[in-house]
This record gives C-alpha cells, sequence and structure tokens, in this order.
C-alpha cells in the first residue's frame, strides 16, 4: 500500500522504506566520495616492502639482514619494519623537480619521512637502452650520509631505488638526498644529478 504525502506528491511507503531516489543519491555519493578519495590513499601507500621495486647491486635486499649497515654506531639500530607500519602514520615527502637528460634519464629525488624514520627515495626511469651506474646519497645532521649503489637496468621501465630507512636525528630539513646516474665503469660519464632541493 503506498500513500502519497506532501504537496509534491512524493511517495514514501507504509513500511518505513526510503524510496528509489534516495537509494540512488546515497549511491551517487558513496560513489563520489570513494573516486576521491581512493587516489589519496593510494598516492600515501608508498611500497609495501623493501624489495618490492629495487635492488641493491642486481641482489633483492634481504629482510632477515639489518636495514642499517654501520653495525659500530648504536644508533643504527633496526627501526620497524617498512612493510606494515600500522594505519595512521603519515609519509612526508620533500621531492625536487622532476628532471630528464637529453640522454634519457628521468628523474625525481626525494627525502622521506614517516614516524621516526628519514630515508632517501628516487624515481627514475632509463631510456638511453644501457644499463648505468647510479648512486643515491642521504645526508643529514652532523656529517652523516648514506648511499646506496642502485641496479639501474635498461629495460626502459619506471623504477625506484631508496636508502635503508633510519631514525631521523633532525627535522625533515636537515636531510636532503642526490642521485647520480652515470655511464657503467670508472670512465662513465655523469649524465644527470637529481636532488630533493635543486
Amino acid at each position: 500500500m503506498v500513500r502519497i504525502s506532501g504537496r509534491h506528491g512524493r511517495r514514501a511507503s507504509l513500511h518505513g522504506r526510503p524510496d528509489s531516489r534516495t537509494l540512488r543519491l546515497l549511491a551517487l555519493v558513496g560513489g563520489v566520495t570513494a573516486a576521491v578519495v581512493l587516489p589519496f590513499a593510494v598516492a600515501s601507500a608508498g611500497q609495501v616492502g623493501d624489495a618490492a621495486r629495487h635492488a641493491v647491486a642486481g641482489t633483492p635486499q634481504d629482510p632477515a639482514r639489518p636495514r642499517h649497515q654501520d653495525a659500530k654506531d648504536p644508533s643504527a639500530a633496526p627501526s620497524r619494519s617498512a612493510g606494515l607500519l600500522g594505519i595512521g602514520l603519515a609519509t612526508a615527502a620533500r621531492c625536487g623537480p622532476a628532471l630528464t637528460s637529453p640522454d634519457g634519464i628521468e628523474a625525481q629525488t626525494c627525502v622521506l619521512t614517516q614516524g621516526a624514520d628519514t630515508w632517501a627515495r628516487t624515481y627514475y626511469r632509463n631510456a638511453t637502452g644501457e644499463a648505468l651506474d647510479s648512486v643515491l646519497s642521504l645526508m643529514g645532521p652532523g656529517g652523516r650520509t648514506v648511499q646506496m649503489r642502485c641496479a639501474t637496468g635498461a629495460d626502459d621501465e619506471p623504477a625506484t631505488c631508496e636508502t635503508p630507512r633510519e631514525h631521523s636525528r633532525g627535522g625533515p630539513d636537515a636531510y636532503s638526498a642526490v642521485t647520480e646516474f652515470s655511464g657503467r665503469g670508472a670512465d662513465g660519464a655523469l649524465l644527470l644529478r637529481s636532488g630533493s632541493s635543486s
């Protein structure tokens, strides 16, 4: 049984069910909300694991190996796992401009901070057709520098390389990062230098 209430002929069920227009409006609002929020969630998620997309000297990083290479430094104790850090931890990124060399290297270098950890990451694409040497350096307070040699293949696919995470020893502005791409070998020419504060 259906009754008509109000002057506009709006239909309402005797059993209190919403009409189909209300349901369609709620579905539309939900879809628009998901379309707006989903890209932000994906952009802030970052990589799920360390070995996801980068390799050091051609070998994937071993999750059982300690993350910091200077075992003599007492502050180099491994930090929390980079895999699942928990809901609510935001990642702050300070990135330099995206640069492209005439030879076909594209790169952008960033300093990332999440919770009490800081690390550097470079996003790059090698369109030269040749494998390259690349070094990512994270420079922090007190002259502390962490360098990572990145395997840069000739596959012309977007890739990333990052330094191990370390406990922050200052604010995000106390850190900077630089990536240098050069030809293979000792005589390889510098093709591109990308910095987090260029």
